[in-house]
């Protein structure tokens, strides 16, 4: 018996952000919705800073220029948070 699996492209379409999640709404109709404390950066940020972002890479990931913030589409799909660096 054989199986054919179709492997879709995570791409995103749009997201929103409350004070609690990043849900990320996919070309492919799928929703991702993973914790905002995932980006402690994006938890940090002002209203505004969240607000402020560009669906990059063809869909591949997300980008906050005034936190300099990057998640990617895979990253949340595969529950990958963000580690916090100290300097």
């Amino acid at each position: 018996m054989s199986t054919v699996v179709n492997i879709t492209e995570v791409r995103i379409k749009d997201i929103s952000i409350t004070d609690d999640s990043i849900t990320a709404y996919l070309f492919d109709g799928r929703t991702i919705s993973v914790p905002l404390a995932w980006s402690w950066r994006l938890s940090e940020a002002t209203l505004e800073e969240r607000a402020n972002f560009k669906i990059i890479g063809d869909g591949h990931g997300i980008h906050w220029p005034d936190i300099d913030e990057d998640i990617s589409a895979e990253g949340m799909l595969y529950g990958i948070p963000a580690v916090k660096t100290y300097k």
